[in-house]
């Protein structure tokens, strides 16, 4: 029998102050609710309207994106990422003499690109450009982005591939990323994701 948990006690578990569960059935909004608090001892309760980093959950949007382009015949899934990297490019190495980091496999975290994953920046930290975070250079808070396994070889969570697709994205279409978002929110009619 698996372990089941009420919402208070998997909170308690993973020290997890605040939740905002949205239920969505056939398309449309079932329920939401929040739980908790906003910070540890905190005051501020959460609520439905209450603002949460994205983190990986903005892998989806980033792929919606990467697809649209793709459709539109902008973007070819089995094309070297670099070929329409115009501000900055994966380097070449070793890795890379038979295999390259394509569209698909950069989507499917097959690539072989480094940086799992990022731990953000505060409120007032300064933030890094995308080439700047690629590079691993200050104020980047991660190392650089770089091949480590052959492309195509084998799965390996890539935060950093998604950075590149980032990069991608504005170099072949000249939008900001929020730009190229926007609409994707907007359809979805999530006004208050930034």
């Amino acid at each position: 029998t698996p372990l089941r948990m009420r919402l208070d006690e998997r909170m308690k578990f993973y020290k997890t102050p605040g939740v905002s569960v949205a239920v969505i059935n056939d398309g449309k909004l079932e329920w939401a609710r929040g739980y908790g608090l906003l910070k540890v001892n905190g005051q501020q309760r959460v609520n439905t309207e209450t603002l949460f980093q994205a983190a990986s959950i903005s892998k989806t949007f980033t792929a919606l994106a990467t697809l649209q382009l793709v459709e539109k015949g902008k973007l070819d899934l089995d094309e070297d990422v670099n070929v329409k990297l115009s501000t900055w490019k994966i380097p070449e190495s070793d890795l890379t003499k038979t295999e390259k980091p394509t569209l698909r496999r950069v989507l499917s975290h097959t690539a072989g690109l480094s940086v799992g994953g990022f731990l953000g920046y505060l409120k007032g930290q300064p933030l890094p450009s995308v080439p700047q975070l690629l590079n691993g250079e200050k104020p980047s808070n991660t190392p650089p982005v770089r091949i480590q396994l052959i492309p195509g070889s084998k799965f390996s969570y890539s935060g950093g591939g998604y950075e590149v697709l980032h990069q991608l994205l504005m170099d072949v279409t000249g939008k900001s990323y929020t730009d190229l978002l926007q609409p994707i929110l907007k359809t979805l009619r999530m006004s208050r994701s930034t």
